[in-house]
This record gives structure tokens, sequence and C-alpha cells, in this order.
């Protein structure tokens, strides 16, 4: 089965949709902040050009078959404040790996909670995935306590597994099977 994007998911505040050029603005306020991507295997961006190579390398990867890159949006305002990402898809395993980041200035409402809880709902769902996983910097604490009240499982550290900004950094694993999540968007206070 292919790696194809479920329409649009609504969750109580947000829209999780796949990212389309027009979002790219609202997307540059998102990663154009150090402190966003401070944790993330790539550099802020600087400008609009930054996020037209981004929106075409995330395109190919998207007509490839190994990744679906969303957006989430305010549903009042439909204003992109993040995006979430499904990437290293493979078929045979029905496994995929999860990222995203957030906009600072929405930080601490549970945003991105709420929208990877209704992300990992269709891909335990419709999408039919086994497993998810995720790779986190040791130093965001915030992002590993977000994956725990998801319902992932550490499972270990990979030692200098990525090499950005000209330094190698550790990761910690995180996964969650299937069988292991409880099904509901709202669960976990999330």
């Amino acid at each position: 089965m292919p790696f194809t994007a479920p329409p649009s998911l609504k969750s109580a505040r947000l829209q999780i949709r796949l990212v389309a050029e027009s979002d790219l603005r609202d997307l540059l306020a998102v990663n154009g902040d150090s402190e966003v991507t401070r944790f993330l295997p790539y550099a802020a961006w600087n400008s609009m050009a930054d996020a037209d190579a981004w929106y075409k390398r995330m395109s190919g990867m998207q007509a490839a078959g190994s990744a679906l890159q969303f957006v989430v949006a305010e549903q009042r305002t439909g204003t992109a404040v993040g995006t979430c990402l499904l990437f290293r898809f493979e078929e045979t395993s029905a496994r995929a790996e999860l990222g995203y980041a957030l906009g600072r200035a929405h930080w601490g409402k549970g945003y991105m909670g709420e929208a990877l809880a209704a992300l990992i709902d269709c891909a335990f769902g419709s999408m039919a995935l086994r497993r998810l996983e995720a790779e986190v910097d040791p130093g965001n604490l915030s992002s590993g306590r977000l994956l725990k009240r998801l319902g992932f499982t550490r499972e270990g550290l990979l030692r200098q597994r990525w090499v950005d900004k000209g330094k190698a950094h550790d990761v910690e694993t995180y996964g969650l099977l299937r069988d292991e999540w409880p099904g509901s968007p709202q669960s976990g206070g999330v």
C-alpha cells in the first residue's frame, strides 16, 4: 500500500493538512526562529529562498512516497503555526518516523500534543501503520515529555547520530506501536 496522505485532519483547535506553497510565509516565522530550530537538524531559515528550498525538498520526498509533510494550522485563523512530518516510511515494516516543530509563540498551549494525537490516530487507523518512531536531542526535554505523554517509550540513545551545524549530536530514540495507542485524539490531556 503506498504512503498516501489522509484528508485534512481536525482536532479541537487545529487543522492538520498537507503543506501548501501558500503556507511558506507563516512557516518562515516558525522556522526562522533559532530557538525553534535549536534541537532540529537544520539551521533557522533566513529568507523565503530557504522556505522555497525546503518546500521543493518536501515535495520531492512526498512525490517519491517516502514522506508526508503536514502543517499545523489554527482552525480559527487558518494560520500555520507549526509542522509535523511522517517520513522514512518503510512499507514492508509498516513504520514511519515522526518529526515536528511549533512556533515559539504557541509553546505551552498543548497544540503539538493535540496535532500529533490526531496524526497518530490517523497513522494507526486509516494509514495502517504498525510502528512510529521519533529521534529527539537529549537536551530537548519538552519534546521527550510530549512523546511520553503520547505513549511513546524511550528505547535508547544513539550516540553522535546527527551531524548538524558542525557538531555531532546524540539522540534519544522513542517508539510507539499501534497496539499501545489508545486511539483517542483527546487522550492523556495532550
